[in-house]
């Protein structure tokens, strides 16, 4: 909706703020995805000490992504393991999701974009997450329930997931923006851990960092986004393709695109692990 009030976000429907989540709890459609994840493999001991009433803890990492056929590069794991992840979780075609962490909601934005490319259209993000649920005094619990299993059945969107050779095939083109969602010391080459550094030619630096408040962990209101977007040159009606070293930062910025009204918004899956790592692929720094 490009015609929203100036102080608006387009599609207020893709946030869940404390009081919404409070006041659509108990509705059976609704699920809460608790994805608080640690690279220690701690998350589900997190999940324990406390969590949102109802949440199941799902590691987005373990059921959402592989590297093991992709060569040690992030990607979207296949059809089969998300839908058992899903259907496991609760949480069939009809449902509505609500996912939180506590990472600035890069793990809840790889979650949201994760089950958005398997067709799954009514997901939100729970603003501020697990932070703003305690900070308005909310409950938690810290029992672990098991959710009655539903069936998930996945359709790929191959609009909102681009491969190596989508993203190869739009640069130079007029109608499409590259947006590098990663810090600006990486977008111009002076530091990072791939092979080679800097950044896919044409692309326009974004950082996905800047979308939230360090200390809130909300997302920025809605006039602020929008001079953030006009900053970088972010234009309308144009294809939207979002990359970073893995596929995290890019789902946030896809996230808030899509918050903002774009409509045509996609990830790179591979991002620069995949890019920076082969040596035909041009780099500019």
């Amino acid at each position: 909706m490009i015609g929203a009030m100036p102080g608006a976000y387009a599609r207020p429907e893709l946030l869940a703020s404390p009081d919404w989540l409070a006041q659509n709890l108990g509705r059976a459609e609704v699920r809460v995805l608790d994805v608080r994840w640690r690279p220690d493999g701690s998350g589900r001991a997190v999940f324990a000490g406390g969590h949102l009433p109802n949440a199941t803890y799902l590691d987005w990492r373990t059921a959402l992504a592989d590297d093991e056929e992709s060569g040690g590069t992030l990607v979207l794991a296949g059809p089969d393991r998300v839908a058992a992840a899903l259907g496991a979780a609760g949480i069939g075609n009809g449902a509505t999701v609500v996912v939180y962490d506590d990472t600035a909601s890069l793990y809840a934005a790889r979650t949201w974009w994760s089950l958005r490319a398997y067709g799954l259209e009514s997901v939100r993000i729970l603003d501020g997450g697990f932070r703003a649920w305690t900070e308005t005094g909310r409950p938690v619990s810290h029992a672990v329930a098991e959710p009655a299993p539903a069936a998930f059945l996945p359709r790929s969107d191959l609009q909102v997931r681009l491969s190596t050779s989508d993203v190869r095939g739009l640069l130079g083109s007029s109608e499409a923006l590259i947006l590098d969602a990663r810090a600006p010391a990486e977008y111009h080459g002076l530091e990072g851990s791939a092979l080679r550094l800097g950044h896919i030619p044409g692309a326009l630096n974004v950082p996905a960092a800047w979308t939230t408040e360090p200390g809130t962990h909300r997302f920025r209101g809605a006039t602020a986004l929008r001079a953030l977007l006009a900053k970088a040159r972010v234009e309308r009606g144009r294809r939207l393709v979002c990359y970073d070293g893995s596929g995290v930062a890019a789902a946030k910025l896809a996230f808030v695109l899509a918050l903002m009204g774009h409509q045509d918004v996609a990830v790179y899956d591979g991002g620069w692990a995949e890019w920076g790592g082969r040596l035909d692929l041009p780099v500019d720094r």
